[in-house]
């Protein structure tokens, strides 16, 4: 009897230690029981930086912070505040100029506040290029007037963009012949003639515009440093910025501007899950399997963002030195 009672003991003990031990592995997470057990992270079309970036970076969050992640392109920036607001996705790349605008309720967000949606954090600069085929004597913004010009969906951070740069140069939409077309019909668009250039807002070099340069001669028309700095001190968002010589075979550099790309999140997912998402992220980058993985560092991390961080994300910058108030 006594053998059989401390076989018995000894059981018990071992599912016992199995169980802390499962609880254990689950409890590395931290993440709350109330956290859905899958994430939708909306990105932007699959001809752009954004789409492959997330497919990497959902991976890398599925991996560390124990939650299955998805990443879905979308129509990027401004659909993908909306789907954050309406509950339709958790994570979403954006643009900070895009979200700013939302959170304050202007631009395309006029009367359409969005208040549950906050940062995690900043990625990676989001060159503004306005592209052109070589063989169409564009040279400047100016150039731009009565021709067809590519300028993203309505409402897009790539509209907005455009709208920004034409309006510094003394213009609008209304001086220029606007098509809507993301950035594959944009560049197919150049490529046939059926359009003069496009606004493409995306990490450099962005796949469609290599795309075309493979068959095109490609020029990205510049922003003199006076419209820059103009630029700048009205939409304090946006950075100066330089294309390299050699990017889609051209052979000098080109002085333009940009943005951040960042990822935003929900307000409803808890504090445990987004402290565990940002530190997957951030401590990983070497595992990003793209070239915009160098640009993501703890050191940028905060650069351009103009919205509150949630509070998961500002646990962990505050632990790792980043963030100090």
């Amino acid at each position: 009897m006594k053998k059989q009672n401390f076989l018995l003991t000894i059981s018990m003990l071992l599912v016992l230690s199995m169980f802390l031990a499962a609880c254990g592995n689950s409890g590395t997470s931290g993440n709350s029981s109330d956290d859905p057990e899958h994430l939708i992270m909306l990105t932007g079309g699959t001809s752009g930086t954004y789409y492959p970036l997330g497919g990497a970076m959902a991976q890398i969050i599925s991996d560390e912070a124990d939650v299955n992640t998805d990443a879905i392109s979308s129509n990027a920036s401004a659909d993908n505040v909306i789907a954050l607001k309406e509950g339709d996705a958790e994570l979403a790349f954006v643009q900070t100029d895009v979200i700013a605008n939302a959170v304050d309720g202007v631009n395309a967000f006029e009367g359409k506040k969005v208040d549950n949606v906050l940062a995690i954090g900043s990625l990676y600069p989001e060159t503004v290029q306005i592209v052109t085929a070589t063989k169409t004597g564009i040279t400047s913004v100016e150039d731009l007037r009565g021709k067809k010009v590519s300028v993203g969906a309505p409402g897009s951070g790539t509209y907005i963009n455009a709208e920004q740069i034409l309006e510094i140069h003394g213009m609008s939409m209304d001086d220029i012949n606007a098509q809507y077309l993301d950035f594959g019909e944009s560049t197919g668009g150049i490529q046939d003639g059926n359009i003069d250039a496009a606004f493409i807002t995306s990490g450099t070099p962005t796949g469609a515009v290599e795309g075309l340069s493979a068959t095109t001669d490609v020029s990205i028309v510049p922003i003199s440093q006076d419209k820059v700095d103009a630029l700048i001190a009205k939409y304090p968002y946006y950075a100066s910025d330089i294309i390299a010589a050699g990017t889609y075979g051209m052979d000098n550099e080109v002085h333009t501007v940009a943005v951040l790309a960042m990822l935003a999140v929900t307000d409803s997912l808890s504090e445990d899950l987004v402290y565990n998402i940002t530190k997957a992220i951030y401590e990983n980058t070497d595992k990003i399997a793209h070239a915009k993985g160098e640009y993501i560092t703890l050191e940028s991390a905060l650069d351009g963002i103009g919205i509150d961080l949630h509070p998961g994300a500002a646990k962990f910058f505050k632990e790792a030195g980043v963030l100090t108030d």
